[in-house]
């Protein structure tokens, strides 16, 4: 998985999800019970038996989400974004579906020719996203348009972009009420590249677990956890949502911003989204 939206990968972009390994014996000395794991991987809708199988030898780095699962996570296709000499080019990033009309992504996937991040209607020839959906076949997946997009404040690199139309088959993630904590697993689930060599966008919806290592005043430092300690985000990742399981729902914890090439046992970044609810919200309910 990736964190920069960019067609070169750069340090700044999430990794792709490691090759899943045997959970017991990879995980870090210190880092939470098999059985927490074990717990979140169950209500991922059945992602446990993938999870924390043996190396999967079908997907490099990573673990593709089951067929019909994390219908919240959300594919950005873009054509046509500027470059300063005039040229232009084609790019991707992730997201989460946060409400009907809403999805959640990295600030820097919107930007002009001097990658600037905007706001308002997005400067590409094409801005779509699918959500709902496992792969780029999926029939349950559901296509639209971004018609606005908003910078979050503070300099925080999230955006919210507003669709065409609103999602009414698929549960958005839910907005935190807690901060995160040093320790806690959480999922992550993208549609990056599986390398940061010559990398790609995937065609296959990837999942994964992350653990949190460091918590600041607007970000937090993950790293991964299983299927293997290099699970980390990859290019074309930026914007994929870190989720927990809350009192039986899935919960927007933190967005990816960017971190080493991939894939990498260092700590990715990413926006926490606690400190992002009060703005998120105020966006949701205003109107068109």
């Amino acid at each position: 998985m990736a964190t920069s939206m960019a067609a070169p990968a750069s340090a700044s972009q999430p990794a792709p999800l490691s090759t899943p390994g045997s959970a017991p014996d990879r995980r870090r000395p210190g880092s939470p019970p098999l059985a927490a794991v074990l717990a979140l991987a169950a209500v991922l809708l059945a992602l446990a038996p993938v999870l924390l199988a043996p190396p999967a030898r079908a997907v490099a780095n990573g673990v593709p989400a089951p067929a019909g699962t994390l219908g919240f996570a959300a594919k950005f296709v873009f054509t046509g974004i500027p470059r300063t000499d005039g040229s232009t080019y084609d790019s991707a990033c992730s997201g989460a579906l946060v409400a009907p009309e809403w999805v959640v992504t990295a600030g820097h996937c919107f930007h002009d020719a001097a990658r600037t991040p905007v706001s308002g209607p997005p400067p590409y020839a094409s801005s779509t996203v699918i959500v709902g959906a496992t792969t780029d076949t999926d029939p349950a997946a559901q296509v639209r348009t971004v018609v606005d997009v908003r910078q979050a404040p503070n300099g925080a690199d999230v955006a919210l972009a507003r669709l065409s139309e609103p999602v009414q088959t698929v549960r958005p993630l839910a907005l935190p009420s807690r901060a995160p904590r040093a320790g806690q697993v959480l999922g992550l689930a993208g549609w990056g590249a599986t390398t940061s060599v010559d990398p790609t966008p995937s065609s296959q919806l990837m999942t994964g677990l992350v653990e949190v290592g460091t918590v600041a005043d607007q970000t937090i430092g993950v790293s991964g956890y299983a299927p293997a300690p290099d699970t980390s985000a990859c290019p074309y990742d930026s914007g994929a949502p870190y989720f927990r399981v809350s009192r039986g729902q899935l919960v927007l914890v933190a967005v990816e911003s960017g971190g080493p090439p991939c894939p990498h046992t260092d700590e990715d970044t990413a926006y926490r989204a606690d400190v992002l609810a009060p703005w998120i919200r105020e966006q949701l309910a205003a109107p068109r």
